[in-house]
């Protein structure tokens, strides 16, 4: 099995909407960043009067007035949060004073695990904190509106709150940042959880979706094999970090010089926080050991 073949191809279309599906529209903040490429996508579902937004964005006053423009007269029944980092959730709490509709998502932000002592959250600061939801969604969970009906997938792993949403009748899943076309998800401990997003890439698998509309980026159109490429891809990485440590490398950081050689050096950040995931999930697995929690900082040895 190949490693994933990423999707580049995207047009933004800063305040234009997009029909991506029938009876859904996206819409994208002009947010482009290393992490977010062009830009988060929001989506509007429904094809009637009545419709729910996903993924309201960030705190950005054109954003805000593209999504009001594009609802019209239309009456917003819920606003559904994938996972509340800063570049999805925080606009809706403007959306929700200017439509009256009720937030919709898993609950508030939390890490994926307790945090040892003295550890803080890298992602803390780029987490919207404040929101909580007026309705809270487990798995399963169904939020239905006028011709169309959501149901809540659990999918943790990029964040312990994260949702996709499945729009009933169809094999369309707005996968959020768990899935996108265009690069592999960002799994940073302690925010996210390497055994997680396993777990959920599974769940994903078992689906068998047609079309999945991620949160940044165009969509995936061969789900299943794009899904298993990225399991494939995620245990090739899990299998570089093991041989590293078997040849010496005791520290995160000569990993990472080693693994991502041929990566941008500003993104090695990022790099060492997705190794520390693997090594979170391999310590619990009982392949590697270390000289206490799991940390950025720390010395890592395979069990003998």
């Amino acid at each position: 099995m190949p490693s994933p073949r990423f999707d580049l191809s995207f047009d933004p279309a800063y305040g234009t909407p997009v029909a991506v599906a029938p009876g859904i529209q996206r819409l994208t903040a002009n947010n482009p960043s290393p992490f977010t490429f062009h830009g988060t996508n929001s989506y509007i579902v429904g094809a009637g009067d009545t419709v729910a937004v996903v993924d309201p964005g960030p705190e950005s006053d054109a954003h805000f007035e593209a999504l009001m423009a594009t609802l019209g007269q239309r009456r917003v029944s819920h606003i559904l949060i994938t996972h509340t980092h800063r570049d999805h959730s925080p606009l809706a709490a403007r959306l929700k004073a200017a439509t009256g509709a009720p937030t919709a998502g898993e609950g508030p932000h939390r890490a994926s695990r307790p945090l040892h002592a003295g550890e803080v959250n890298p992602f803390a600061e780029s987490s919207d904190m404040g929101f909580v939801p007026d309705i809270p969604l487990a798995d399963g969970d169904v939020i239905e509106g006028d011709g169309f009906a959501l149901r809540a997938i659990a999918t943790p792993g990029h964040a312990a709150n994260h949702l996709a949403f499945a729009l009933e009748g169809s094999d369309i899943l707005l996968s959020g940042d768990h899935v996108m076309a265009w690069a592999t998800s960002i799994v940073a401990p302690p925010d996210g959880s390497m055994a997680d997003y396993m777990a959920s890439l599974d769940t994903l698998i078992a689906r068998r979706d047609h079309l999945l509309l991620p949160g940044h980026g165009g969509p995936v159109k061969h789900p299943l094999t794009f899904l298993r490429a990225l399991k494939t891809h995620r245990r090739m990485r899990e299998r570089a970090v093991l041989e590293r440590i078997k040849t010496g490398d005791r520290k995160i950081a000569d990993m990472v010089k080693a693994i991502y050689r041929d990566t941008d050096p500003r993104l090695h950040g990022a790099a060492a926080l997705s190794v520390l995931a693997h090594i979170e999930d391999l310590v619990e697995r009982g392949k590697v050991e270390t000289n206490g929690p799991p940390s950025l900082t720390g010395d890592y040895w395979v069990v003998k």
